[in-house]
């Protein structure tokens, strides 16, 4: 049966039930961040804090 594109099919292809719910995507997204903000922290206690000759700020 074809249909036409931007219109909604009458019958329920498949049910997902909440178990059934895998959010792999949303625990990259939020191991990307969390890699992201330890990068900046080791960036800011290497280089500012330590005082080790390369400084961001003056």
């Amino acid at each position: 049966m074809d249909s036409i594109v931007g219109t909604a099919d009458d019958g329920i292809v498949r049910e997902l039930e909440h178990d059934d719910f895998d959010p792999v995507g949303t625990l990259v997204l939020v191991l990307i961040y969390m890699a992201i903000l330890i990068g900046m922290w080791v960036f800011m206690y290497f280089v500012e804090f330590l005082g080790r000759g390369l400084t961001v700020v003056g």
